[in-house]
């Protein structure tokens, strides 16, 4: 992914229609570990449940990720209800699954269940990626879908990501896509 510009070391707050998008604060590793310990949230993503010393570094990789790449993942807070809702974001996580995806930042996004199937994902995934588009203005990024998760293959194509390889991670099939700017 290298030569990658840093484009800041704090994450923009983004504004949507219904979402706030922020960087992660202490106070949001509860309802993280809420989400990512949810079978629900982790049955496409890893497989099983995480622990909280397991969330605990996932919030610090996302702040390193700003730190030192100058982009990252932000927590996204629903408007109405002030709660956290979920995580979207870009990253470089140096993957040994496909040469394909080491040159492109990787774009995930998880929901807390409570908001599931309220097109959130999409609002969210929609205004990160026109961040980078401005900002980053990155060639192509890059996802991996399990092709189970119907419903992440439907967001992803809503903005703009096609499958360009299969493959398989952790021994499971796995969707590679991209998206070219």
């Amino acid at each position: 992914m290298n030569p990658l510009t840093n484009l800041g070391k704090e994450p923009p707050v983004i504004s949507t229609e219904r979402l706030t998008l922020r960087g992660h604060r202490l106070e949001d590793l509860q309802p993280c570990v809420a989400m990512w310990s949810d079978p629900d949230v982790t049955r496409f993503i890893g497989g099983k449940p995480c622990t909280e010393q397991q969330t605990w570094l996932r919030l610090l990789q996302y702040a390193g990720h700003w730190s030192v790449m100058g982009f990252g993942y932000w927590a996204m807070e629903e408007k109405e209800s002030g709660l956290f809702a979920g995580e979207v974001g870009f990253a470089d996580f140096r993957r040994d699954i496909s040469t394909s995806m080491s040159t492109a930042p990787e774009v995930g996004w998880a929901l807390a269940p409570r908001f599931h199937g309220r097109g959130l994902a999409t609002e969210a995934l929609g205004a990160v990626l026109a961040w980078a588009d401005q900002r980053a203005r990155w060639p192509r990024t890059v996802c991996l879908i399990s092709p189970d998760n119907l419903q992440s293959i439907k967001v992803a194509a809503k903005c703009g990501y096609r499958e360009f390889e299969q493959t398989l991670v952790n021994e499971r099939p796995i969707l590679l896509l991209e998206r070219k700017t």
